[in-house]
């Protein structure tokens, strides 16, 4: 049975960073406190984050496809906080990017928004926060809301990451072009085993167009794979042993999620070659 280790660096990493100065924390503070109270639905801790001449806006994309920009009422968003409802309004961070001049801070949210347990949307939040003698306060938020591409919750990731991974091993095998190269990035590079094997993704696809004509490309099965995802949940990296024709290699891959979902940037494969025959290996390849 294949062993499995995903390890998750969530939510909210700017704890976890001594380089965060106070303003930073303090900033990012209010923010929390704003989602805190709506999944409390406590309309009096939300209207705190607030400053008096706060403004909401909404970026999105309407029926007729083209771009709108809406004004929402800052006190009707709040008493519908407090209102009672049968499910909780709960928006879930994914990632803080702070930016502070002065008195003036711009922290950068991804956030999935559920009622109840289930998802409604996602996208970002855009905070401006303005700081006066009483602490940060919430100026403006402006954020964008959709139906794709949101980041799955950590159950989902581990099992859509595996699931990738495996089906592009599997693609190779069954020499599936179009699935194998279109799970890697444009810009996705390839590292063989061979000292000249480097290549972009289209240099790889033309490349190996002769064993795309075979009923399997190559076959690589996996038997131990680890995988680890940053902290804004939109990088994974990932190592492996591979049973090949080769014998046992080790490998390693890189993925980055964005609006096409996840994809691989990067993979490396090598050979690995036991401690205690190094030495006839080195003799093998050439090496003093």
């Amino acid at each position: 049975m294949k062993k499995t280790a995903f390890f998750f660096l969530l939510l909210l990493p700017f704890f976890l960073n001594a380089q965060l100065t106070q303003d930073e924390t303090d900033a990012i503070g209010v923010v929390k406190r704003l989602f805190d109270g709506m999944r409390a639905s406590d309309s009096n801790m939300v209207r705190s984050t607030f400053h008096p001449r706060a403004q909401l806006q909404t970026t999105l994309i309407g029926a007729d496809g083209k771009p709108r920009l809406v004004d929402a009422d800052i006190n009707r968003f709040v008493a519908s906080i407090g209102a009672p409802k049968e499910q909780m309004f709960d928006e879930r961070i994914w990632s803080y990017d702070v930016r502070i001049d002065q008195g003036l801070a711009s922290v950068w949210t991804e956030y999935t928004f559920y009622i109840g347990n289930t998802m409604s949307h996602c996208g970002v939040n855009a905070f401006h926060l303005f700081k006066d003698a009483d602490g940060w306060k919430i100026i403006q938020i402006t954020d964008t809301r959709r139906k794709e591409g949101c980041l799955p919750e950590e159950p989902d990731r581990a099992k859509s990451l595996h699931a990738l991974i495996d089906g592009w091993h599997k693609a190779a095998a069954v020499a599936d072009e179009d699935a194998l190269f279109g799970a890697m990035a444009p810009d996705g590079v390839y590292i063989g085993t061979d000292a000249s094997e480097r290549w972009l993704r289209d240099e790889l696809k033309a490349w190996a167009k002769s064993a795309f004509e075979r009923e399997s490309a190559w076959a690589f099965t996996s038997r131990d794979r680890r995988i680890m995802v940053s902290s804004d949940a939109r990088h994974a990296w990932w190592d492996e042993l591979l049973d090949t024709w080769m014998g046992v290699c080790r490998a390693s891959g890189v993925l980055v999620y964005g609006s096409d979902g996840w994809k691989i940037n990067h993979f490396q494969l090598s050979l690995a070659v036991p401690n205690e025959k190094i030495e006839k290996f080195k003799k093998m390849v050439g090496k003093k």
